[in-house]
């Protein structure tokens, strides 16, 4: 069989005190961390689209990488080529997920019945390969934003006629995750939103988007599909703002229109950041809402400013972060799915391997020192004392709604100025870095 990565072989960990560029030197996963694998905790994933289809090209330059299964001249054939080199890939790489959108794998055609047979020419393949590797999709997802149609957004473009387009993708993109055994389906607004209210009529907008998403619930129910529905939130690039801001825009959303038994949410860390959030937070409002699904693993460049994808280095971000996903019981359906590209510059086919090696030893490492914090104790033990107030007559008393503003009067009145205690943010910081 063709080799599209023949200078590497299957990677390895190797500890870390390993030299070997190629190796993992904290990801070992078979390790056993809070009573699972490392494997099971962190289910990491890699995306189909920046991986294999994005090419260093950026807003000022076209593609500098250049991939030997990009050369064939029948677009079908390079699409089954780019799966084969997907999945040995994969293999080599020693990931068990991947996630596609449904342009990523088959292009259009000239029609809607012509994309579609592609796309199950293409699902048919993939579908043979899964099942020669092991591999199992994490979840699924559309393309409805990179075609011109799709220019003044999806489900909630101006045109009932694009809507229904969009309905028609999304119901074969849903149909395919379906049959690959995807643990979940996307949805990401990449244009459901505006660049000027001027020729934007919001409020029916957002009814569609909400009326567009009930459909996707009736599809999933008549198709039996039991993997989980994500939104994926960001706040703007490519519209100037998007419906899906952030995560708390997305649960006020989700409650308003009668959403929230249906959709959890898909964070991804970039996006965060262009919220004006950091990664932690954003996953710990999903958390604390009952809405965290599954992530994408990424970062951006602060000083950029723009949604640039980089692969994830950072082992604060990464210990912060799973310290916040294990305290909620860690993932089901989701996962660790690697939403990011090479730079413009490393236009060798091993770099892949070089920039997932370096996002999953990061969140192993992550995955270790969350564990060693829960496990130490200390700062569950710091918040149990400084809400600990909210444990006694007083504090039960208003959380169970037993006492009015006069009760509460009352009790001031009779107590005088309460007592202060110190946030200890310093002290705090301080015993996160023994950790990293």
């Amino acid at each position: 069989m063709h080799e599209y990565f023949p200078t590497v072989g299957k990677l390895k960990y190797e500890g870390p005190d390993s030299r070997n560029p190629l190796a993992f030197k904290h990801y070992n996963p078979e390790e056993r961390v809070l009573g699972k694998s490392m494997s099971e905790h962190l289910r990491f994933s890699v995306c189909y689209w920046h991986t294999f289809k994005g090419l260093g090209s950026d807003p000022f330059g076209g593609a500098t990488q250049i991939r030997e299964y990009e050369r064939a001249s029948d677009p079908m054939k390079g699409a089954e080529n780019a799966l084969r080199a997907a999945f040995e890939f994969f293999t080599k790489l020693g990931v068990d997920f991947w996630c596609f959108h449904d342009r990523d794998i088959a292009p259009e055609g000239d029609s809607l019945l012509e994309t579609n047979q592609r796309l199950d020419r293409i699902v048919d393949l993939a579908e043979r390969l899964q099942n020669d590797t092991g591999m199992k999709l994490l979840w699924g997802t559309t393309n409805a934003f990179s075609h011109r149609r799709f220019m003044a957004g999806a489900a909630t473009n101006p045109s009932p006629a694009v809507f229904a387009y969009a309905a028609s993708q999304v119901k074969k993109a849903m149909e395919v995750t379906h049959r690959l055994g995807g643990a979940g389906y996307v949805f990401w607004g990449g244009r459901e939103g505006y660049d000027t209210l001027l020729n934007t009529d919001m409020k029916r907008e957002l009814e569609h988007l909400g009326r567009f998403l009930h459909m996707a619930v009736e599809h999933r129910r008549a198709l039996g599909f039991e993997g989980a529905l994500y939104i994926e939130p960001k706040p703007k690039e490519p519209t100037k703002h998007q419906y899906d801001f952030d995560a708390g825009n997305c649960y006020a959303f989700l409650q308003k229109f009668g959403l929230l038994d249906h959709f959890k949410l898909n964070i991804e860390a970039n996006h965060a950041t262009l919220a004006g959030h950091t990664f932690q937070h954003e996953l710990a409002f999903a958390a604390a809402n009952g809405l965290l699904g599954s992530v994408d693993a990424n970062r951006g460049d602060l000083l950029l400013g723009w949604d640039t994808d980089q692969f994830p280095t950072d082992i604060r971000d990464a210990t912060l972060a799973m310290h916040t996903i294990l305290q909620v019981g860690g993932f089901t359906s989701g996962g660790l799915n690697f939403d990011a590209k090479l730079r413009r510059q490393s236009i060798d086919p091993v770099d892949l391997f070089h920039a997932h090696v370096g996002g999953m030893d990061t969140f192993a490492r992550g995955l270790k020192n969350a564990a060693a914090m829960i496990e130490d104790g200390e700062f569950a033990a710091f918040l149990g004392e400084r809400y600990a107030g909210w444990d006694g007559e007083l504090g039960k008393g208003i959380e169970a709604g037993e006492l009015t503003f006069a009760d509460l009067e009352a009790y001031t009145m009779g107590h005088g100025e309460p007592k202060l205690q110190s946030g200890r943010q310093e002290m705090l910081e301080n015993l996160l870095n023994r950790y990293l």
